[in-house]
């Protein structure tokens, strides 16, 4: 069996947002990476959003497009 990261970025959703769970629980709907270091930092996955690698695949599965894909919601 092939253990996931800790860390899920979900494909965007229709409002453009990107759903993120930190070991199986959702901490928020992110609109751009800085939304992801905030989350994983209330998460205590580091001490500040400068800390956190949001490329290192050990720590973040990205789905749906990477760290620089975040699709703009439909007007």
């Amino acid at each position: 069996m092939t253990e996931h990261p800790p860390v899920i970025v979900h494909p965007p959703t229709p409002s453009g947002g990107r759903r993120v769970t930190v070991r199986g629980q959702i901490v928020g709907l992110a609109h751009g990476r800085g939304d992801v270091a905030e989350f994983l930092r209330r998460a205590g996955i580091a001490g500040s959003a400068e800390e956190i690698e949001l490329d290192d695949p050990r720590l973040v599965e990205w789905r749906g497009g990477n760290l620089d894909e975040w699709p703009m919601p439909p007007a």
